[in-house]
């Protein structure tokens, strides 16, 4: 095994890609910026107290792991029968959903790696297995890649769907590491924010919207840009958030492209000291609100340690949260069709947590982590 293989870290954008990235108006300076600026907590803080942070993350476990093994299903059975509603939802883990929109099939943010990082000997590792192999995936219509951070831009990931031959859509210069890793050149879509492609013969429609985040792959940050996704087929819409914090563009996103059959919001890997770089379970809610709502399916939690909080914290926070809201809280790898969600079964009380340690061992990844309290794996 090499100790790190340099092509993980993907491709610089140039040419009429980096032209194309030149024009949007969120580029300037040579990054991406976000409409509404990030919110910086620790701005003024001590050295002592930011360093007090990072030192938390990787070092000070807590209960961040589970205690038990988390529970997975394969979705193969339920796959082989067409959705009885049109729309149909599968959580494979962390942010990847295979979404079954009125019999077309699109994969978000595909991670199926052992880890979310540069390297395959050190970094957050899964907490549970893939519910089923990448290789036994059905027939896909596309794929939705929400930005370039390890933990939802995965490298063996995309090399395996690369040999598929399936449509990849992206944000704007993720196109680059793409093609860097085998994916045909005229199989990717970049967009910017609200521009749409359509793929079928338009039964199928992707859009990028607004989101509130960062990017980057090693030292670099916000060279390439970040998004969340509105997928539609003609009889549903799916609000898929990638990774984001609050922001008054999902008010936006709602009133031009709602109302949502579902909306897969990120819930996990929140702390104060981060900032408005992600949601936690709380601000979720508020986001489904100005979102217009609709059934809720939580997403970024239960698959690696990428936060300070104790792993099943998203999920039960979220539950005691919500009031009127309703959730779409399956096991890993459960086939669900939203419209026939009645109840949650808080399944991850039946794992526990680990009591707390000190064995965390990812310290080349703090990039920005004296800025921000954030990583980019994340």
């Amino acid at each position: 095994m090499a100790l790190f293989d340099p092509a993980v870290l993907g491709a610089k954008p140039s040419g009429l890609r980096r032209e194309r990235m030149e024009s949007s108006p969120r580029y300037r300076n040579g990054r991406f910026h976000n409409t509404e600026p990030l919110a910086d907590p620790m701005s003024g803080q001590p050295l002592g107290r930011r360093l007090s942070i990072v030192g938390e993350f990787f070092f000070e476990r807590g209960r961040r792991t589970p205690g038990g093994v988390v529970p997975v299903e394969s979705p193969l059975a339920a796959w082989s029968r067409p959705a009885e509603t049109g729309l149909r939802a599968t959580w494979l883990g962390h942010s990847t959903v295979l979404l079954e929109l009125d019999g077309m099939r699109v994969l978000t943010d595909p991670v199926w790696g052992e880890r979310v990082s540069p390297f395959e000997w050190t970094g957050p590792r899964r907490f549970h297995r893939a519910p089923v192999d990448i290789r036994d995936l059905p027939e896909l219509d596309a794929v939705i890649v929400s930005h370039d951070h390890y933990d939802h831009l995965d490298y063996p990931s995309v090399r395996e769907l690369a040999r598929r031959g399936v449509p990849f859509i992206t944000s704007l210069g993720v196109g680059a590491h793409l093609e860097a890793w085998g994916v045909e050149p005229g199989r990717i879509t970049e967009l910017d924010w609200w521009e749409e492609t359509t793929l079928l013969g338009g039964r199928l429609g992707i859009t990028a919207t607004p989101s509130r985040h960062f990017s980057g792959r090693g030292n670099s940050s916000n060279r390439t840009a970040w998004s969340s996704f509105v997928v539609r087929s003609d009889r549903h819409r799916v609000f898929f958030s990638g990774d984001t914090g609050l922001t008054n563009e999902l008010a936006d996103i709602g009133t031009r492209l709602g109302r949502f059959d579902l909306v897969m919001l990120e819930v996990g890997a929140f702390h104060p000291a981060w900032g408005s770089i992600h949601l936690g379970p709380e601000n979720a809610l508020v986001a489904l609100r100005m979102l217009g709502g609709g059934p809720l399916l939580p997403v970024h939690w239960a698959t690696f340690d990428l936060g300070l909080h104790p792993w099943e914290e998203p999920a039960e926070r979220l539950l005691q949260s919500a009031s009127r809201e309703q959730l779409v809280m399956p096991r890993v790898g459960v086939a669900v069709e939203p419209s026939r969600v009645e109840r949650v079964e808080p399944w991850w009380r039946e794992v526990g947590s680990r009591e707390p340690s000190r064995i965390r061992s990812a310290g080349l990844f703090a990039a920005d982590a004296t800025r921000t309290g954030a990583t980019d794996l994340v």
